[in-house]
């Protein structure tokens, strides 16, 4: 298992916090976020679908880095039916250092 870039550790370190503004902080305003099918455009669709989930912590148990990204298979676990949940992958498609722009969640 490789190590996330810096970006990819930090939005599994914020999004199970309760305060959303650093985790927000981390997309462009313009990003996509495909949730299981759901696409959620701009951050303000993506504000609207972080205040629509509950919080979940996650255990990372791959990361791999592929020529279409970087891609991360986790376990979250929360107040969820089914929790914890094994094998979601993030797929971190466009990113720099500073912001995500493209993100697929899907199992």
């Amino acid at each position: 298992m490789s190590n996330p870039p810096e970006i990819v550790r930090r939005y599994f370190a914020l999004a199970g916090q309760a305060d959303k503004e650093p985790w927000l902080a981390l997309f462009a305003d313009d990003a996509v976020v495909e949730d299981e099918g759901r696409t959620h455009r701009g951050i303000g669709e993506i504000r609207a679908w972080r205040d629509g989930t509950p919080l979940v912590s996650y255990e990372i148990t791959d990361v791999e880095q592929t020529p279409a990204g970087t891609v991360v298979t986790a376990t979250i676990s929360g107040d969820f039916p089914g929790s914890p949940f094994a094998g979601l992958r993030f797929r971190f498609e466009e990113y720099d250092d500073t912001r995500i722009r493209r993100l697929r969640i899907a199992p």
